[in-house]
C-alpha cells in the first residue's frame, strides 16, 4: 500500500501496450484488498483480466457453526460476484489447503500452467516479502503464493526443461511474461490512479459477506488506504491510488 519514499513514482497508462493479465492470490478477497481498483481501471481500458485464486479461504470467518466446506464454496461465489464488480468473469480456483500452502514444486509447476495457459504479458501477484509494519498482511499463505508465483513467473513458465510434463504431456508451450506488478510492496515504484474506480473496488470487496463485520469500516479504511497512496505519489487532492513494485524478468 506504500510507495518507495524518495523515487521517482511512475504512473500507469493504459496506452502501455499490455492487454492480458493474469492476477494470483492466495485466498479470496486478496485481490480485491491489494487491486481491485486497478483491476478495474484495466477492465474499463479494455484489458483481458483472468484470476487465479490459489486456496478456497475456507479457514477465513469466525462463524465456527460453518461447516468447512460450506465456507469454500461460500467463498468462490463472494469471489465470483467481487470479480464480477470490476470487470472480471475468467476465475482459476487451484483448491489448496487455507492456511497450509508452501511455496513448493507442486504449487510452482500448478502456476506455471496457468501462465502458460492465460499467457499473459502482465503478473500480478503478492510480495513475498514479510512486512513488519503490517503484519497482517504477511499471511503465511500471502508470502507462499508470492514467493511460488514469483518463481513461476521467472524462470518455471518460460523454460521448457521446468515442470517438463506441461510441455511434454499436457502440451503447454513455455511463456515469459514482460512484468511482474508485486502487491502491497513496501517500496512501490508505479501506482495506478484508482480515483474513478474505488467505488467499484468498494463494491468487490463488500462481496465478501461472510468475512465482514463493519461493512461501513471497511468502505472507510480502503478509501483512506487509498487516499494515503495517492498523496505520497503526489496526486491531486481527492484522489486515490494503489502501488506496486514492478519487476521484469530481463537480465542485464
Amino acid at each position: 500500500m506504500t510507495v518507495a519514499a524518495g523515487g521517482s513514482i511512475r504512473r500507469w497508462s493504459a496506452e502501455d501496450g499490455v492487454r492480458r493479465v493474469l492476477v494470483i492470490t492466495a485466498h479470496p478477497d486478496d485481490v480485491d484488498f491489494g487491486a481491485a481498483g486497478t483491476v478495474a481501471a484495466f477492465t474499463e481500458a479494455g484489458l483481458e483480466v483472468t484470476y487465479c485464486v490459489v486456496t478456497d479461504g475456507e479457514a477465513g470467518g469466525s462463524d465456527r457453526s460453518v461447516p468447512r466446506h460450506e465456507m469454500a464454496a461460500c467463498r468462490r461465489d463472494e469471489q465470483r460476484d467481487a470479480a464480477a464488480a470490476v470487470g472480471v468473469h475468467d476465475l482459476r480456483f487451484l483448491g489448496y489447503p487455507d492456511g497450509r500452502v508452501t511455496a513448493g514444486l507442486d504449487l510452482r509447476r500448478d502456476l506455471s500452467r496457468v501462465i502458460r495457459q492465460v499467457r499473459p504479458e502482465r503478473l500480478v501477484t503478492q510480495s513475498p516479502d514479510r512486512s513488519w509494519e503490517r503484519i497482517a498482511a504477511s499471511h503465511p499463505d500471502h508470502l507462499a503464493v508470492g514467493e511460488a508465483a514469483v518463481c513461476a513467473f521467472y524462470p518455471d513458465a518460460g523454460n521448457p526443461f521446468a515442470h517438463p510434463e506441461l510441455l511434454e504431456v499436457e502440451g503447454l508451450e513455455p511463456h515469459t511474461v514482460d512484468e511482474l506488478w508485486l502487491m502491497a510492496a513496501g517500496d512501490g515504484d508505479l501506482v495506478v490512479d484508482t480515483t474513478a474506480t474505488i467505488g467499484r473496488k468498494r463494491a468487490a470487496l463488500l462481496s465478501h459477506r461472510s468475512q465482514i463485520a463493519d461493512p461501513d469500516w471497511l468502505a472507510e479504511m480502503v478509501t483512506r488506504w487509498g487516499a494515503a497512496t495517492a498523496q505520497a505519489a503526489g496526486l491531486p487532492e481527492g484522489a486515490t491510488a494503489e502501488s506496486f513494485r514492478v519487476v521484469s524478468p530481463r537480465v542485464g
